[in-house]
């Protein structure tokens, strides 16, 4: 069953992970508040704010309608501009929008704040000055020049230098809207940077053929050139302390220049794997900070001779391939094509990790510092898996294959880093025999004690994971042409391969003995099994089909086919009763086990590589195609109640955009949930006949008949201490729906009544609220509330309510029968609704004032109760039906 919109009825986008910055250029802006720099940073459609104290993502901003082209900020606001619209948007403490500026007739790629205006360059040319707090234009002119940068030199009053893509530079007046002078320039090198130098109207030019000048605004006259062979120039920076200019390039060099010298003064070759995006020098401090596109934000200091890197935040600088949750904690590790592992939190971004590159001598290459054209660096993880049983005592956490290499890495979640053993054959690694050989699947021990891995060659051997000791070998000589999956059960009694034969391998685990063959419709692609203590095994097929064996009776239980794709990963639910398989055909699909049928198709707009649920079962983690960061989806089920059908192949399925970072409009939190399914998502009205319940937990119905036991139980050993008691003088009405004490001001009031009519209000001052509405309502609305109300009230609430009806405990006849009333109106229109609470509320009723309903003898009261019981039997009546044919026919299909 599809939502209205044809998106996912079991998913909702939340959030996304891994991204820190991208092509656009990073902004800083100090807070006198917090005494503190702060940096921003673009991550598509939001931009992030950082602290500099610890590099602690501070804030996202909401999602803009579209990426983000440029941004720009001053002490106060921050100000962005999208590439769909022409709009600039204005953000304080970088959430609430502020300020707004409108219709500048093209997209706007240039920003600069100018005190208490903002300055404004569109595609086509056109120049605005707006007043910031008026949101009104102060001035504009059109340039006839393509400005690629802006500035403003300082004592340049009311002046801003523009540069353009042919090499020459502008000089406006803002105030006059006038051309105050055309610097000649450089003909034909780009203008890529404008920087104000340390000297006196001197600017530094950054041009995209390499060359830094130094440029006297005043005279017109260049002072230095500076020229380096790492690409154009992206970004400048001067460290006033120390007379240095720190240029960063498109082949993500660092340079420092010493400026007395004229000379290099240090070099960092490869500061970054893509360009440098932005780059800024932190006011009165020797660090600077830089972005790039390898999402990434990293801070060096320039206080020694050499470049030091201080702090780092990043993620995966190409898609990762893999994900899975470690544990049963908020970790999910994840495995990219740069040849690094990485932990990201979903509770917090302070505690993602990096646990390196993976390295064939991890130890020369920590000597050799950080340079990543490093030869010893591993091929990226094709593969890996998890068991965290012996991570704590010898760091086997994980096991790696790489492509294209024989060797499995071991890693550490513990400790966060690669270990120094590698497993593989001796022979392996054998020269002639090992040309072209290489792991492909690996599999750790519930135990964690050891690993079994399968080669392209068809061998497949088991180690000792604490010594990297080679254990046994499956097959003679080998297992299959080409292995391509390998599992072992929790016992560690079995172990089960497939390759590229249309069958699987069952072998002995200790006597590395062939016991039995399965065939199989076509090749395997993978082995998924589930983390519980379970005997299913998925395995994904060549065909696109996935098959659920059971390991216990090697048989096959349920065949999935629906994708038109190859198979990328499948996934278990916790509770294993859902199977969740992702294929190129770019859909997610939601299989019930139990049913063996698709109950939910996600649709996305790039295909998932990789997935996996959330120990607790309340996300869905996904990797997909061209993405670096990781993506979480609600589960819906986890928060509410949804009615998951059998989705009918012909319907028509929307694709449904990714979530976004920190969440935004397309994101459901736990909150939104409930109000998604009350306005969106509501249910059909069943059929004549169906029956269905009210959906609430277990624990709000199901102790109403054995209360007494349970408090019993729970009774405390020490006494509850005495409320304090409300004054004398001021009446009360009992009430267990709220905490608070109601007070009756009406009997202090002067009133002219006969005796018997106080005695009325006497005896209604004794009911509580609950039977006082009782005894007023009239219409069915009035009694549809009533039943919402009870339905609110917690067990023991709905217990002290049924048993205040009785006479003898304050109660009286007429309560008896208006609650009857009340059951006898809710299953006569609401026949298919609420079934089990009103089984347990009829339960309760009939436990604690049967004796008194068959004393007081009332025929009305009795033909009520019979009227019920009636209804209410029939129902069940049917209901154990269906229930007992069903158990039947499973029975029957399981023995045959």
């Amino acid at each position: 069953m599809m939502t209205p919109d044809g998106g996912s009825r079991a998913y909702a986008p939340h959030r996304a992970l891994g991204y820190v910055s991208n092509e656009v250029p990073l902004v800083t802006r100090y807070i006198n508040m917090r005494r503190e720099n702060l940096v921003i940073t673009c991550v598509g459609r939001a931009f992030h704010t950082y602290s500099t104290d610890r590099f602690q993502l501070l804030s996202v901003s909401p999602q803009h309608d579209d990426d983000i082209q440029c941004m720009a900020a001053d002490n106060y606001l921050v100000f962005t501009a999208c590439k769909g619209n022409d709009n600039v948007y204005a953000w304080r403490r970088g959430v609430e929008l502020k300020h707004t500026y409108k219709n500048h007739g093209a997209p706007v790629h240039l920003l600069l704040p100018f005190a208490a205006h903002l300055i404004t360059i569109n595609e086509t040319g056109n120049v605005r000055v707006w007043d910031i707090k008026a949101e009104s234009v102060y001035t504009e002119w059109k340039l006839n020049i393509k400005v690629t940068t802006i500035c403003h030199p300082p004592t340049y009053t009311n002046k801003i230098l523009l540069g353009s893509d042919d090499g020459r530079l502008q000089l406006w007046n803002i105030k006059t809207a006038k051309l105050v002078y055309e610097f000649q320039g450089w003909t034909g090198a780009k203008v890529t940077s404008l920087v104000p130098a340390s000297a006196e109207d001197v600017v530094a030019v950054g041009l995209h053929d390499g060359r830094i000048i130094l440029h006297n605004l005043k005279y017109d006259i260049t002072k230095t050139v500076y020229t380096q062979e790492w690409g154009a120039i992206t970004g400048i920076a001067f460290i006033i302390r120390k007379q240095l200019m720190v240029v960063g390039s498109s082949r993500g060099t660092l340079v420092s220049w010493n400026l007395e010298e004229g000379q290099v003064d240090n070099l960092l070759v490869k500061a970054h794997h893509g360009p440098i995006s932005g780059l800024q020098c932190l006011p009165d401090e020797l660090l600077v900070v830089t972005s790039s596109i390898d999402n990434s934000l990293k801070m060096w200091r320039f206080d020694n001779s050499d470049i030091s890197l201080h702090k780092i935040r990043s993620g995966h600088w190409k898609p990762p391939t893999r994900i899975r949750y470690y544990g049963v904690g908020d970790e999910v590790l994840s495995a990219g094509g740069d040849s690094t592992l990485r932990s990201f939190c979903t509770v917090t971004e302070i505690a993602n990790r990096s646990f390196g590159r993976a390295s064939y001598n991890r130890k020369l290459s920590k000597k050799r510092g950080n340079k990543w054209s490093d030869p010893l660096t591993m091929p990226p993880i094709s593969w890996f898996t998890t068991e965290p049983a012996r991570d704590m005592d010898w760091g086997t956490g994980v096991v790696a294959v790489h492509q294209g290499t024989p060797a499995a890495t071991i890693w550490s979640v513990q400790a966060g880093c690669m270990s120094d053993r590698l497993l593989c054959h001796p022979s392996r690694f054998n020269k002639k025999a090992g040309v072209g050989v290489s792991a492909t699947c690996a599999c750790l021990s519930r135990c964690g004690n050891f690993a079994i891995i399968g080669y392209s060659t068809g061998h497949v051997d088991k180690y000792n994971v604490q010594s990297g000791a080679h254990r046994g070998t499956f097959g003679d000589p080998i297992a299959h042409k080409f292995t391509r999956a390998v599992y072992v059960d929790p016992l560690n009694q079995v172990t089960i391969t497939g390759g590229t034969e249309h069958f699987l391998n069952f072998w002995n685990f200790k006597t590395t003995k062939l016991i039995s063959k399965m065939n199989l419709d076509d090749a395997v692609s993978f082995f998924v099994w589930p983390d519980s203590d379970t005997s299913f095994l998925a395995i994904a097929l060549d065909n696109y089909i996935v098959c659920l064996i059971d390991i216990d009776q090697r048989t096959i239980i349920r065949k999935f086919s629906a994708h038109r794709g190859p198979i990328t990963d499948i996934a278990f639910s916790p509770d294993s009763r859902w199977l969740v398989t992702a294929a190129m055909d770019s859909t997610i699909r939601t299989w019930d086990i139990p049913a063996m049928c698709t109950i939910d198709i996600l649709k996305v707009n790039t295909p998932c590589v990789s997935l996996t649920f959330s120990p607790s079962g309340t996300y869905l983690a996904t990797a997909h195609v061209g993405y670096l960061g990781i993506h979480l989806w609600t589960v819906r089920s986890a928060y509410s109640h949804v009615s998951l059908r059998p989705i009918n192949e012909d319907e028509d399925v929307v694709t449904v955009p990714l979530p976004l970072t920190g969440g935004g409009e397309n994101s459901i939190t736990e909150n939104q949930i409930n109000k998604y399914e009350n306005n969106e998502c509501k249910i059909k009205q069943l059929e004549s006949g169906l029956i269905t319940t009210s959906g609430l937990a277990d624990s709000r119905w199901i102790p109403l008949l054995d209360l007494d036991a349970i408090k019993k139980r729970n009774k405390p050993k020490m006494p509850a201490k005495k409320p304090e008691a409300a004054p004398f003088f001021l009446p009360t009405i009992q009430s267990l729906n709220d905490q608070q004490l109601h007070f009756d001001l009406n009997k202090s009031l002067p009133h002219k009544e006969n005796s018997k009519s106080v005695l009325n209000r006497i005896e209604l001052l004794s009911h509580t609220v609950f039977a006082n509405d009782l005894l007023k309502a009239q219409t069915l609305e009035q009694n549809v509330t009533l039943f919402t109300t009870l339905k609110n009230m917690g067990p023991s609430a709905v217990n002290y309510e049924i048993r205040s009806l009785n006479p003898e405990a304050g109660g009286s006849s007429q309560l008896l029968n208006a609650f009857l009333t009340l059951l006898d109106i809710i299953t006569t229109h609401f026949e298919s609704d609420d079934f089990e609470l009103a089984q347990s509320y009829l339960g309760v009723f009939i436990k604690h004032n049967g004796r008194a309903v068959a004393q007081l003898k009332n025929e009305d009261m009795l033909n009520l109760l019979e009227r019920i019981v009636n209804k209410e039997s029939v129902a069940w009546s049917r209901l154990s039906n269906d229930i007992n044919y069903s158990l039947a026919v499973l029975e029957y299909m399981k023995n045959n």
